[in-house]
């Protein structure tokens, strides 16, 4: 592939020190780095994979690099989000990386955006970059990110992880096939658990986001065989590489059809998860008071899986709990998160455990009474909450549809706000 950046940087006397490495190596040379000064690369998030990306591609002379997080830093980041610190935990994240790229290297132009990408704003925060750089954790930015990049004939360098696997990407229209190619319909809510549920090796961001970085220094330069078309899957316990190819399909409802004619959606809804920690997908909007009652009036029909979803604070549930209401909470969370904290008196079943039982209650191979769902009684309230309140959520739609009338309500911000507004003695994590 030919480089994609054909404008040339000038380089100082200082810079040439910096990036002799890379200039004695004649697949790249001078010229190739002149490439990188004039490039351009925005980086969608400053979390896991963020961090190694963003510090690679300051280092190796990327001469602008924009910067999209809209989080502060959290102790429970630096795990895995090495381009943070504890001196900047509180801080902004994009304030936070930008601080440690600025030292890393001062030569670069670096643009901050404060603010989450939604499809109202991407169009405009895109199109000054060169390449795009997904480091998102969710499908619906995933999917913004995809559609916008095919909009505007960019470079998707794609990476993703989970637990101890990881996956690698170069999704490019103009080229080869995008993201929809493989991936046309999202998984069903609440299916693929993200890392805040299922967990992350805090090693495996650094590997696929250095290799992010490298893929674009390839596009940049023209050096190598970029991902495009290709897709590495990466098991860390294996360590094992599965290269996989990906055909374009052409009847893709985004690179099928002429850049101009792509409309950027409500990826919330089409995903039916959030794409933010500040935002909730229509139909999860109502909060319960300390007595009980929602403050939109009635339950409403909570045996409609769409109907709004009845929210409780943690300080509300408190105050119910010490008045001696007939509570039952159900803990959905998985066994090893239960043993860094846990409320007293709650029943655990974690969340897989529902979703198999649904499933056979919904094909008849079973009845309720057969599964786990025969503990969560049908004649009282159920308060269900897990680390955030997002697995909550998933659980009480699923009891919906196997016919569950009670009140089923959803401990907003789940464990992690019980840890922040009631019990500070208990981890959070």
């Amino acid at each position: 592939m030919q480089p994609l950046v054909q404008k040339f940087g000038e380089l100082s006397n200082s810079e040439i020190a910096r990036y002799g490495r890379h200039l004695i190596m004649p697949e790249f040379g001078i010229e190739g780095q002149r490439r990188m000064k004039a490039a351009s690369v925005l980086i969608i998030g400053t979390g896991g994979l963020g961090s190694p990306v963003a510090l690679y591609l300051a280092a190796a002379g990327v001469g602008r690099i924009g910067l999209v997080d809209y989080d502060v830093v959290d102790e429970s980041n630096l795990q895995r989000q090495i381009v943070h610190g504890i001196s900047t935990v509180g801080m902004l994240k994009v304030e936070s990386a930008a601080q440690r790229l600025r030292d890393l290297n001062p030569d670069i132009q670096l643009d901050l955006y404060n603010e989450p990408l939604t499809s109202d704003n991407a169009i405009e925060m895109m199109t000054p970059y060169d390449i795009i750089i997904d480091g998102t954790d969710n499908f619906p930015t995933r999917y913004l990110v995809n559609d916008a990049c095919v909009k505007l004939g960019k470079p998707n360098v794609y990476g993703s992880i989970l637990r101890f696997d990881g996956q690698l990407s170069v999704f490019y229209a103009k080229e080869g096939p995008c993201y929809r190619c493989m991936f046309p319909e999202p998984p069903p809510p609440g299916l693929v658990p993200n890392c805040a549920e299922a967990g992350v090796l805090g090693v495996l961001p650094g590997i696929i986001g250095t290799m992010q970085a490298t893929e674009a220094i390839k596009l940049i330069t023209g050096i190598g065989e970029p991902m495009v078309g290709r897709m590495i899957l990466y098991d860390a316990l294996e360590m094992s590489f599965t290269p996989i190819k990906i055909r374009k399909d052409v009847h893709c409802p985004v690179c099928g059809i002429p850049a101009e004619q792509v409309v950027l959606i409500d990826y919330e809804a089409f995903c039916g998860v959030p794409a933010h920690d500040h935002s909730t997908p229509a139909g999860q909007a109502a909060t319960i008071s300390a007595n009980g009652k929602s403050h939109n009036g009635s339950h409403g029909d909570v045996s409609n899986a769409s109907a709004p979803i009845p929210q409780i604070t943690a300080v509300d549930l408190k105050q119910r709990i010490d008045a001696g209401d007939n509570l039952y909470i159900l803990d959905v969370r998985n066994p090893e998160e239960w043993a860094i904290s846990a409320l007293e008196d709650t029943v655990k079943i974690p969340k897989p455990d529902i979703v198999l039982a649904v499933e056979d209650v919904l094909s008849k191979r079973k009845t309720a009474e057969q599964t786990v769902l025969a503990e969560i009684p049908r004649d009282r309230e159920v308060i269900v909450h897990c680390r955030s309140g997002i697995r909550s959520t998933d659980v009480i739609k699923l009891l919906r549809q196997v016919g569950y009338e009670n009140v089923l309500v959803n401990l907003e911000g789940g464990i992690l706000a019980w840890a922040k507004y009631v019990d500070t003695t208990m981890p959070s994590y």
